[in-house]
């Protein structure tokens, strides 16, 4: 039997269905278990800039620190790791220059650019910490 054009448009019409108001486009499942989701913590805007900053010049292993229930000289460690020396200077430098132009702050300390094994600067409420693969595993601040 072959169809004709008022069979397909009577089709058509019986497959597009309005939804009932108020009825969810999705099914529900029931029974399933659903976890609250983990909230993220909000970070000052100056540890902020300076991962976005260390990320745009590719440093891996980013980990931030929350020191404030520590009681120490500062509230959050930002620590990353830059492959070679150039790479660490560059990260250490656009951290730098990214806080600087965003936010107007300067390091109050930046020691071990000479070297580029690590590169501390310290912004007072964090300290950056840019650290070579090998430094890292050896000072081990995690």
């Amino acid at each position: 039997m072959a169809k004709t054009k008022t069979d397909k448009a009577s089709a058509s019409k019986k497959a597009a269905r309005p939804r009932k108001v108020g009825a969810p486009a999705v099914p529900k499942t029931v029974g399933a278990p659903t976890a609250p989701k983990a909230k993220t913590p909000k970070l000052p805007k100056g540890v902020a800039s300076a991962i976005r900053a260390a990320r745009d010049r590719k440093a891996v292993d980013i980990v931030v620190l929350d020191l404030r229930k520590a009681g120490g000289f500062t509230d959050y460690f930002v620590i990353c790791t830059g492959t070679n020396p150039r790479q660490i200077h560059a990260i250490a430098d656009a951290v730098n220059a990214t806080l600087r132009s965003d936010l107007g702050e300067r390091p109050a300390l930046a020691e071990g650019a000479n070297r580029s094994e690590w590169i501390l600067l310290d912004y007072f409420d964090f300290v950056v910490h840019v650290f070579s693969r090998e430094c890292r595993t050896f000072y081990d601040l995690e």
